[in-house]
């Protein structure tokens, strides 16, 4: 059964913990464009760098995060963000510990 959207704009809002700027600084480094599963396109980018990109389009479109103000594909997106997340940090604890892990690098992706 599907989470209500009430309920995955509060996990994504504990889960995403850096604002978008420090989100923006972090894809900006050669550390985050190289973790991740590439998307086979061509394009050289990772599945987790353009779900960032998406996620700090989320976070300027609404920064104070106003249940009201977020579009349905944003909540989609909000979606899919909360279970990676969850999933990865059931599966991973050694994600949180250890800052040099491609699982951490995703993560923070």
């Amino acid at each position: 059964m599907a989470k209500d959207n009430e309920t995955v704009i509060q996990e994504f809002n504990e889960l995403v913990n850096m604002s978008a700027q420090e989100l923006k600084d972090w894809l900006g480094k050669d550390e985050s464009t190289g973790s991740g599963w590439d998307k086979n396109d061509g394009s050289g980018e990772t599945i987790g760098h353009e779900s960032g990109r998406k996620i700090v389009q989320i976070l300027e479109k609404n920064p104070k995060k106003d249940p009201d103000k977020y579009a349905e594909d944003d909540i989609e997106h909000m979606r899919r963000v909360v279970a990676y997340n969850k999933r990865h940090l059931a599966q991973e604890e050694k994600a949180k510990q250890d800052t040099n892990s491609k699982s951490y690098k995703s993560l923070k992706n």
